[in-house]
């Protein structure tokens, strides 16, 4: 049974609140991971005008898909076909894809609209659904967030493609967190990881030469230790 719109607002309103308590506590949250000063994450109020019915239309064939990454990489997706929707009136599309092993049939939307940069992460939202066996969907975007890369550099995480920028402005979901400057793209987040990388190798002390030593056999072999770096993607 469609819940009413009150019942609507109200899972809205408390997946709000459990998703800070989440953020603010938990050990698998990126501010407690990261020690990052935490506050309330900053939504637009519920608006039931971007609650739209959208139907898939499926490739053929799934294609393999990579999108950019904060780092500047690429993360490997499935390309499944195209979400389409009506809103103000114009025929949109957005590209849908699924991560891989791991997910079952839960796929995701990356994308950008006319807040991003202003009111909302510049770089990119993301929406979540599970597939139907019909392909037609209640697509909400009150529930657009942000990826993590959003509130930590710690995080990499994929970027919508040009295909997935929409021309209207989504009043709905999830605002910018940050109270600094806001990227204004998605290439405006690569350039602005790039400088703080360089800034943090310019600051590290040179290390000092070894002293060497006349007594060491030119045979001795030295042994180094790699340290290897996860990368973790949001969510």
């Amino acid at each position: 049974m469609t819940p009413s719109e009150s019942e609507w607002r109200r899972a809205i309103e408390e997946e709000r609140a459990h998703k800070d308590e989440f953020m603010a506590r938990h050990t698998e949250s990126p501010f407690v991971a990261e020690r990052v000063p935490f506050h309330p994450l900053n939504y637009f109020p519920v608006d039931p005008k971007y609650r739209i019915a959208a139907r898939l239309e499926r490739r053929t064939t799934p294609e393999e898909a990579f999108l950019r990454t904060n780092r500047d990489g690429s993360a490997v997706m499935r390309y499944l076909g195209d979400l389409v929707f009506t809103l103000e009136g114009k025929r949109h599309h957005l590209r849908v894809y699924h991560a891989g092993e791991g997910v079952g049939t839960s796929v995701f939307v990356p994308f950008r609209d006319a807040t991003s940069g202003r009111e909302c992460y510049g770089p990119g939202r993301y929406l979540v659904f599970t597939l139907t066996e019909d392909d037609h969907y209640d697509l909400d975007f009150n529930g657009a967030f942000n990826p993590y890369c959003a509130y930590t550099d710690a995080y990499e995480c994929g970027f919508p493609p040009v295909e997935n920028d929409l021309s209207v402005a989504i009043r709905a979901g999830e605002k910018a967190w940050a109270e600094g400057p806001n990227p204004s793209s998605p290439s405006g987040a690569i350039l602005e990881n790039t400088r703080k990388q360089l800034a943090a190798r310019a600051r590290r002390p040179t290390p000092a030469p070894a002293p060497r030593s006349a007594s060491r056999p030119a045979s001795t072999r030295t042994t180094r230790a790699k340290a290897a770096t996860r990368r973790r993607a949001g969510p």
